[in-house]
């Protein structure tokens, strides 16, 4: 699936690339056509330029095709999500990814049966080597990007946070099938799954990003909302209890490797009542959660029951999500704010 929008309600939008004419949002930007092509070609192939200067050269619609490389790298630069690119399109793609998804499993399988637990080795099990796994495939930083045109006002910060949300949501379907186990079930399932948990996914992404923060919201690194203008837009009841989330997370000091850890566990622990291989779900959920017990044991030996303490946190991560669901379904309702058309999708699913 890739981040593709219309812009006909904003005339003349610039490709942040080069400069020519946007015709849509692409990957996550405002970008024209050839600029689009050129990312989705070079992500699919896996290509390496180099550039025969500084890597400094100049990039416009006039000089795009002169230097590759650093057309690529103000691709990235700009905000252009490689995540977005579907890599199943490729000759091969799909199979690929999925040999290497079953060879994490296979393994995990294998040193249950094969292999006794050895506390005296951190970080070497096969549950590291899924937190290792979860913190390699953990998608790069996606920024709001508010329009500057656009006059300030309640209406455009809900639009903003709206369409943020739905270019999350492109990276995080992409991102689920990165989760060991989860593209061997039918796709039904991790339809299902996907529909049921993904505001939880969401929302523990701004609970982590806005740890190190006293009060601010992190929506994005350039989406940061206080108390005040949360109550302006009407998103203090969202607000206030995201902040009970990110006391008990700041509390337990939470790193890297248990958030995406629990941000996989967010998803696998879905409540939707459509599933039709319910002893697959149970085997992720289970695979996911030996491997937050084995970092644990690894990592904080000073405290036996941190994993406990982390999965504690898990139903009330669900109700804020709950929470946040009906906020913007109480802005859709309201109707406006524009909402793109996956956005709207899962919202619904949700009912």
């Amino acid at each position: 699936m890739k981040c593709d929008y219309g812009l006909s309600s904003i005339p003349k939008r610039l490709c942040l690339v080069c400069g020519d004419i946007a015709s849509g949002y692409h990957y996550g930007v405002a970008s024209c056509e050839a600029c689009k092509a050129f990312f989705k070609r070079t992500i699919q192939g896996n290509i390496d330029y180099s550039c025969p200067a500084r890597n400094e050269c100049e990039i416009t619609k006039r000089r795009r095709k002169s230097c590759q490389s650093c057309r690529f790298i103000k691709c990235l630069k700009v905000g252009m999500m490689k995540e977005g690119v579907r890599l199943d399109r490729v000759r091969g793609g799909r199979q690929k990814y999925k040999r290497r998804f079953d060879e994490v499993g296979v393994t995990y399988r294998n040193s249950q049966c094969c292999q006794p637990s050895k506390k005296s080795e951190p970080m070497s099990g096969v549950g590291n080597q899924i937190v290792s796994h979860l913190l390699l495939v953990e998608p790069d930083k996606i920024f709001a990007m508010a329009d500057p045109t656009t006059p300030e006002s309640d209406v455009k910060v809900l639009t903003t946070l709206c369409d943020l949300a739905d270019r999350e949501l492109v990276v995080l379907i992409s991102w689920a099938k990165h989760i060991p186990g989860f593209s061997t079930l039918s796709l039904g399932d991790q339809m299902g799954i996907l529909q049921s948990a993904w505001m939880e996914v969401l929302i523990l992404g701004v609970v982590f990003r806005s740890l190190p923060y006293d009060e601010g919201l992190v929506y994005a690194d350039d989406l940061i909302m206080e108390r005040e203008q949360c109550r302006m837009v009407g998103l203090l009841d969202l607000y206030c209890t995201l902040l009970q989330l990110i006391t008990k997370y700041r509390k337990l000091q939470l790193d890297k490797e248990e958030f995406v850890t629990l941000k996989a566990m967010a998803l696998a622990n879905s409540d939707s009542m459509n599933i039709e291989n319910v002893e697959a779900i149970q085997k992720l959920q289970d695979i996911l959660h030996e491997a937050l017990q084995e970092y644990e044991k690894n990592r904080h030996l000073e405290d036996p029951h941190r994993s406990g303490k982390l999965l504690m946190t898990l139903p009330l991560l669900r109700q804020t999500a709950n929470k946040a669901v009906q906020c913007f379904r109480r802005i859709m309702a309201e109707g406006r704010v524009t909402m793109h058309k996956l956005f709207l999708e899962m919202l619904e699913a949700k009912v």
